[in-house]
């Protein structure tokens, strides 16, 4: 069996508006090999890392949705902090172009010079627009359907190399191996090179992640989730609140598995639960018989891709 490096999503906060029900404000942490990205930053996000034990300082990138105070109130308080603990590598803030303005204004008010160099990267909420790329991820945008101006993300990770074949691993040198990894023939001496293709299989399938935070249903995205491993979609509320959902731009349940459905995802993660409801299960439930493979995010939930 070929060992995959680790694709893991952690949901920090689950909870819709307020924090509440032992529910903290929406905020995700993403890893993928090596690579560390946090997904807005509701009210005490930085609480929540520390509550897993999670080494902040590792973040590289924050990806923030849109500005409604649920998805970005904690982010002021992680910069801060962030600082005071002797930060020096670069952080890199991608979200509205208001974000730059309400950052700027906190730090100018308060005198504070960051230790650290801190970019900004406007976003733009049109599906497919390409927001980030590094050694580990590809990051694209989603053009959810909400109130004002609110982005979806969809992780990728980079293809892998190639696999050696598990009947030809014994007759190439270890010294030699991760070259042929990386498409080379094989050279050995004088002799005729053996061709790359005899000795490896095609990478293991990219993984990916995508994240639906505040959306209505929204079936113009079902193209762009396509055959995603894992997709996060808001289910505020459930049918029964169907006008609520529409009024507020928000999806039910049913129509959060609706788009699993169509899209063809491998799993579906609940999450944005409103706070009228004690138990997430009744949304579970209605969602289960048009998706089934639906689970409920919780705090501090670890959840693997792929």
């Amino acid at each position: 069996m070929h060992q995959r490096p680790p694709f893991t999503l952690i949901t920090l906060g689950t909870g819709a508006a307020l924090p509440a029900r032992g529910r903290y404000p929406t905020a995700q942490l993403v890893q993928v090999s090596g690579g560390c990205y946090l997904v807005d930053c509701g009210e005490g996000t930085q609480e929540r890392l520390r509550a897993i034990g999670f080494n902040f300082q590792r973040i590289s990138d924050i990806f923030i949705s849109h500005l409604h105070g649920d998805h970005f109130l904690g982010l002021m308080g992680l910069i801060s902090s962030m600082h005071l603990m002797g930060r020096q590598q670069p952080l890199t803030i991608h979200g509205p172009k208001e974000l730059q303005e309400i950052i700027g204004v906190q730090l100018r008010a308060s005198a504070t010079y960051l230790r650290y160099p801190l970019h900004m990267r406007v976003t733009t909420p049109v599906n497919g627009t390409l927001l980030m790329e590094d050694e580990h991820v590809v990051v694209t945008a989603l053009e959810l359907q909400h109130r004002i101006p609110c982005t979806g993300f969809v992780f990728r990770e980079r293809p892998g190399p190639l696999l050696l074949r598990p009947d030809r691993v014994s007759s190439i040198p270890k010294f030699r191996r991760n070259a042929v990894k990386m498409g080379e023939d094989l050279r050995l001496g004088d002799s005729e090179p053996i061709p790359n293709a005899e000795l490896t299989l095609p990478p293991l399938p990219a993984r990916a992640y995508a994240y639906c935070s505040d959306t209505a249903y929204a079936p113009s995205l079902i193209p762009y989730l396509k055959g995603v491993d894992l997709l996060y979609h808001e289910a505020t509320f459930t049918t029964a609140m169907a006008a609520r959902a529409k009024e507020t731009m928000h999806s039910t349940a049913e129509q959060a598995a609706m788009i699993a459905r169509d899209a063809g995802v491998g799993r579906l993660l609940l999450g944005h639960f409103s706070s009228r409801y004690k138990h997430a299960e009744v949304l579970l439930e209605e969602a289960r018989p048009v998706f089934l493979n639906t689970e409920l995010s919780y705090e501090g939930g670890v959840f693997h891709i792929g």
